[in-house]
């Protein structure tokens, strides 16, 4: 799993695109700022576009940062085991950086930038590589030979 983040409209989904060779490459391309809703996939490379919209949905539904956060937890390992049963898959996760330590005025906001940063935390504990992504350049935080 490889997570990918940054800031919005810093070229996280172009850097993706080209870095993993998805012109070329079959694909599934999830948009959560479209759809809250994930279809099974067919592909052996999956992008989640978007994961700091879906704690957000998780979040509104469950009310809690601690109940988003453990739906979040389970459908993170059910993720890394899809990726794990078959060598080729590849799951790339997209999010962004929400506020960047600007705290939100109102108090839902806030509990999601928490519930966000919590949320991407977990994620870049479960992933192989993080990458984070700022005008356009790469930074690779953690490496495949850094897994925890």
């Amino acid at each position: 799993m490889q997570l990918v983040t940054g800031g919005a409209f810093n070229g996280k989904k172009q850097w993706v695109i080209k870095e993993y060779g998805l012109r070329e490459r079959p694909h599934e391309w999830h948009s959560f700022y479209e759809s809250g809703t994930l279809k099974e996939w067919s592909h052996d490379t999956v992008v989640l576009e978007g994961i700091e919209r879906h704690v957000r949905r998780l979040l509104e539904e469950k009310e809690s940062p601690e109940a988003a956060r453990t739906v979040w937890q389970r459908q993170l390992a059910e993720w890394a085991d899809w990726e794990r049963r078959v060598q080729a898959r590849r799951l790339i996760l997209i999010g962004t950086d929400i506020t960047k330590g600007v705290v939100p005025v109102n108090a839902f906001d806030r509990m999601w930038r928490d519930t966000a940063g919590w949320c991407f935390q977990d994620a870049a504990r479960q992933a192989e590589e993080v990458i984070q992504i700022w005008y356009g350049l790469p930074e690779r935080l953690k490496n495949k030979e850094e897994k925890e």
